[in-house]
């Protein structure tokens, strides 16, 4: 396991003696996660709720499990909850970051976390792990891959599966941004499975979209490819360190190309390439930089709080469309003709398009 820079005499002592090995801190993070993650059978959410807004990590792993929750009960107090944390995201700032599998999403964060906290900022990652299609499982080890966060009193982590969710973020992971706010975590990381052309969900729910890349992983085509690269606000090259660093600078250069082919983007900002390197702690400080200035420029020009809106808007949209899809799921007469028409349609005696459209004039 790759362990990032040492970045402090406090952070040496944390590694000394006495440190556990990986696979305990994979045992206790999941046994932590797990403990956090229960949830009264009574709970007052406005206790819960103060709890919450003085900052408890507690409180704060609570109120995401009773969103997480398959409950209808839990999701009415949910919901109370996220009303009163609304008001609290003001001046958080929300960046997404994607990636290939292995690009090092996670050190990088927990690099880029630790210099933040130093800075005098609270942190909170999302970190999206990948569920079994099959067992319907997922590992959950974002804490033990991101070792200085993990002990950080300033930084609250919290690994979700995505479940059934598309575009490489957990279905709730929109309510868990706002109660992290409310919660005093200023800067919120969503850290997305990496899964490409449908990052699109997570693009619609944060101010800033950070796309990390491998040094000679085929750049000159990647770079012109559009999608994912085209939402991006900055690219970094990770990895760029040692022998890697000559292919970097080659792959920054493409991008640096590719990226003026796109139109510009509404809000007047010019995507950047950077180099950086999270297991050297090289040109981290340079990505953080970067990203006050792109939040200083949108919020003068008016594109911050209109992004904002936006963001608002989509979650309606995404939150009836869930909510009338669980609702036809749950209706008995809609469940006994569904089953019907499956059967036909699985015997080939009808087709899926004429199926779908007898459920759903039936609906």
């Amino acid at each position: 396991m790759n362990t990032p820079k040492k970045r402090s005499k406090a952070s040496k002592e944390n590694f000394g003696e006495g440190k556990p090995t990986p696979s305990n801190l994979n045992v206790d993070a999941i046994s932590k996660i797990k403990s956090s993650r229960s949830v009264p059978r009574s709970v007052d959410y406005k206790d819960l709720t103060q709890e919450l807004l003085r900052g408890n990590k507690m409180a704060l792993a609570r109120a995401i499990s009773l969103v997480e929750s398959a409950r209808s009960d839990h999701h009415q107090i949910a919901n109370k909850i996220i009303e009163e944390s609304l008001p609290y995201g003001a001046k958080s700032i929300r960046i997404g970051i994607t990636g290939v599998p292995g690009v090092g999403k996670s050190t990088f964060i927990d690099g880029i976390g630790s210099l933040l906290t130093e800075l005098g900022h609270k942190v909170a990652v999302l970190a999206v792990d990948p569920s079994s299609s099959l067992s319907k499982g997922s590992i959950l080890g974002d804490k033990t891959r991101m070792q200085n966060l993990a002990k950080d009193p300033n930084a609250y982590i919290r690994p979700t599966p995505t479940g059934n969710s598309l575009g490489g973020v957990a279905s709730k992971t929109r309510e868990s941004i706002v109660l992290c706010e409310a919660a005093g975590f200023n800067i919120i990381w969503i850290e997305t499975v990496g899964v490409g052309q449908s990052e699109i969900a997570v693009h619609q729910m944060v101010d800033f979209f950070l796309l990390l890349q491998l040094p000679g992983a085929g750049d000159e085509l990647q770079g012109i490819k559009r999608g994912i690269v085209e939402m991006a606000d900055a690219i970094a090259i990770n990895k760029a360190d040692a022998e890697r660093l000559p292919m970097a600078k080659r792959a920054k250069m493409e991008y640096s190309r590719a990226l003026h082919l796109y139109p510009p983007k509404e809000n007047g900002w010019v995507p950047k390439v950077l180099l950086c390197s999270a297991q050297e702690n090289t040109g981290i400080m340079e990505v953080w930089e970067m990203i006050v200035k792109y939040i200083g420029e949108t919020t003068e020009n008016g594109h911050f709080l209109s992004k904002r809106k936006e963001q608002n808007r989509y979650w309606f949209l995404q939150a009836f469309e869930e909510g009338l899809n669980r609702k036809m799921q749950e209706n008995s007469v809609v469940k006994e003709q569904k089953e019907k028409l499956l059967q036909e349609v699985m015997e080939s005696r009808m087709s899926p398009l004429k199926a779908a459209e007898k459920l759903l004039k039936l609906i």
